[in-house]
């Protein structure tokens, strides 16, 4: 294996881990998974959340010319979201996240281990921290910045043509 295929391998490991963990917080894609009757179907269903994980070796990698724009595509289905990520760095991940009228499942919370950074680059999104006691507008270039466990959850999501955000994750060094 050359060095290229295994970055390629370690990639595409990378795309269905991030795929499998997207679908353990979404209740409804955990089901569309479930109701996958083959590979073929799992391979569109990860496409359409903005992962790549069927391209067999030798394929050739999508021409990033070819890349559509950060505000244009195909909206989700009002009440979920597409998550495609963008760049993927042993360091951080940058996804884009289109989100149609989209809001958190009652009673859940994202806790994350990673710090997070999210603006938004169309539409408005309400959030809640566990920790405020009002829920945080925010509207089209607005910015937040996600501390470690710090828990969250979505309340509301614009509707078609929906909320896009750009996330930044990373993990940060220890303090001591």
């Amino acid at each position: 294996m050359t060095a290229a295929d295994l970055e390629r391998f370690l990639n595409k490991i990378d795309q269905l881990n991030a795929f499998v963990a997207l679908s353990e917080r979404d209740d409804r894609l955990r089901q569309a998974l479930t109701d996958c009757r083959h590979h073929n179907e799992v391979v569109a269903l990860a496409r359409q959340h903005g992962f790549e994980i069927g391209r067999r070796w030798g394929e050739p990698a999508p021409d990033p010319a070819d890349a559509p724009s950060l505000l244009s595509g195909p909206v989700p289905p009002v009440g979920t979201e597409r998550v495609e990520v963008l760049l993927h760095t042993p360091d951080f991940r940058l996804e884009r996240i289109h989100s149609s009228a989209a809001s958190s499942p009652p009673e859940f919370w994202y806790d994350q281990s990673e710090a997070e950074w999210v603006c938004l680059l169309q539409g408005q999104a309400s959030l809640q921290f566990a920790d405020d006691a009002a829920p945080r507008q925010l509207r089209t270039g607005d910015s937040v910045w996600i501390s470690p466990g710090r828990r969250h959850r979505v309340l509301a999501t614009d509707p078609p043509p929906g909320t896009i955000w750009l996330a930044l994750f990373w993990t940060p060094a220890p303090t001591h």
